[in-house]
Parts: structure tokens; sequence; C-alpha cells
């Protein structure tokens, strides 16, 4: 399955009745990620009355990787609207923090939801995305002599590597697009006469 990812960060900022609302797109691998960058820049702006923020940490359709928050402003009109805005742009990996500065007037409910979600949209029309492939993440162990023949495949099969050991075998931990997986696990067995074998790693 293919979805897209940020290719670059974006910020776009804009005025809304004097107050200021900066709003930062980025990717990020998880959502301890996610907090990280929020916690950046609430201490990049330590003036700002609020830092509200919303995820998509996972792919762009697993529910369990969405998270929001309101930070301080009327339940349900910073975050959500935020997040909405995300889940609708089928992004993947992706955090959206908008640092709010206060101008002095109330913009209401309505006018906050507006523009929380208008600005992560707006930001989304600038943002460069581009196509990734759903990936399992998968370790195969070898001999040195088998090296060679294991980095052949996972470039054939454009694997990821992630991680690789180097004992009295080599352990290697990859990222296999899933549409990949089965031709990926029985070419390896049929170039290794049967004795390497790829097992899959849970999350």
């Amino acid at each position: 399955m293919e979805y897209k990812i940020l290719a670059a960060p974006v910020i776009f900022e804009e005025e809304i009745k004097k107050s200021k609302f900066i709003t930062y797109l980025a990717k990020v691998e998880n959502l301890e990620q996610a907090r990280e960058f929020v916690n950046n820049l609430r201490r990049e702006h330590p003036k700002a009355v609020h830092v509200c923020w919303a995820t998509v940490a996972g792919l762009p359709h697993d529910q369990l990787q969405y998270f929001s928050s309101d930070d301080g402003e009327p339940s349900g009109t910073a975050g959500r609207p935020m997040l909405n805005s995300l889940i609708n742009s089928q992004i993947g990996f992706i955090v959206a923090a908008t640092v709010r500065y206060f101008g002095g007037i109330l913009l209401g409910t309505g006018g906050l939801c507006k523009a929380y979600g208008n600005g992560v949209q707006q930001a989304l029309k600038l943002a460069q995305t581009q196509i990734e492939l759903e990936r399992e993440l998968y370790f195969v162990t070898c001999s040195y002599e088998q090296l060679n023949l294991v980095q052949s495949l996972l470039n054939q099969f454009n694997a990821k590597i992630e991680y690789q050991e180097f004992m009295e075998e080599v352990t290697t931990e990859f990222a296999l697009p899933t549409e990949n997986v089965q031709a990926m696990q029985e070419l390896l067995l049929d170039r290794s006469a049967g004795t390497l074998f790829m097992f899959k790693i849970e999350a």
C-alpha cells in the first residue's frame, strides 16, 4: 500500500483579529517524536499563550496513532480541527503544531475551530510530499559468507536496513514493503538452499 509523507517541513503564519497563528508541519516517526517536536516549539516560543497540536504518528489509516491537544483552548476548538485536517490529507507520520500569540480579541469557539483547522489546511497546501510504501519489520541472521546474498535481496526488494549486528553471525533488521514480503521470503529460501529464514518483528 502506498501513502504520502512530508518531503520537507512547512511553516504557515497568519494574523486573525490581532492574534498571531504560526502553524508548523513536520515528519515524525512516532508519537514520542511528535511530543518532542511540540516541546521544542514551546521552548522557542516561551511567550506564546498556546501551542496546540495534532498528529497522525503512523500510517494514515491507523487510528491508534492519532492524537490531539487543545493546550488550554476550549475543548474541541483546536486539536480536533487540526487532526481532522491531517486525516483528510491522507499523509502519514506527520505532526501539526500551531503557536498562538493572543492579540486581545476573543474569537469564540467557532472562530477558534476555523482558525486552527484552516491554519493546518493552508500549511498542507504548501507541503511537498513523496510516496512511501507501507512496510513491515523483519530480521534475518546469516553467516558472513551469506551476507552478500542477503544484501542483494534487500536491495532487490526495496528494503530499508534499520540495524545490523556483527557477531559470530550477522543479524540484519529491515523494513520491507508489505507487498514484497512473500516474494522475498521465497527467494531467500531458494537462494540459500533452505538455510535462511526471515522473521517478523512485532511492534
